[in-house]
């Protein structure tokens, strides 16, 4: 097994001035902020504060909406999401920590709609990697990385934060 830090600071100010950007882009001046438990909500915290978003941060947990459900069971520790306003007509960054395969991002939208019909969702992600099964991208990334089948991204925290990629090399 090989662990590797990042440097998560220079990954949020990389994260921070694509959303800078694309809401600049897109013209999105009051937008809602959603973070995906666990690891998504603690970087948006951080990016909430830096980004000095008025409206209160959302917070998701996606369990119930995955589509693997039937496959992986229930996670024990399921909590509530809590989205303060309502979405509807509403300009939403959604934050994650890792892209991989995009199944958490379709199960995020979902219930997103089941809030209200926002009118755009901006997906940030602190790192994305190759998996892929969706067609679906992230709009602002801290990094892009190319792992090994079998590895593994964690991110710790929240405080301090925390990446441990991990790989998982099979004995032949």
């Amino acid at each position: 097994m090989t662990d590797y830090n990042l440097e998560i600071p220079l990954l949020l100010n990389q994260l921070e001035v694509q959303i800078k950007e694309q809401l600049a882009l897109r013209k999105i001046r009051n937008p809602v902020m959603i973070g995906i438990h666990n690891g998504g909500v603690w970087l948006a915290k951080q990016l909430h504060q830096r980004l000095g978003i008025k409206e209160a941060l959302g917070v998701m947990d996606i369990s119930f909406y995955r589509d693997d459900f039937s496959q992986i069971g229930m996670h024990p520790q399921v909590q509530p999401s809590h989205i303060p306003v309502s979405l509807e007509g509403r300009d939403i960054i959604l934050v994650d920590d890792v892209f991989y395969t995009g199944r958490t991002i379709r199960a995020a939208l979902n219930e997103i709609f089941d809030f209200g019909r926002p009118h755009q969702v901006l997906l940030a992600v602190l790192i994305e990697r190759d998996g892929r099964q969706i067609p679906l991208k992230p709009d602002c990334i801290g990094t892009y990385l190319s792992l090994p089948e079998g590895s593994r991204i964690k991110l710790t925290g929240p405080d301090p934060l925390g990446i441990h990629i991990q790989s998982f090399d099979t004995v032949v």
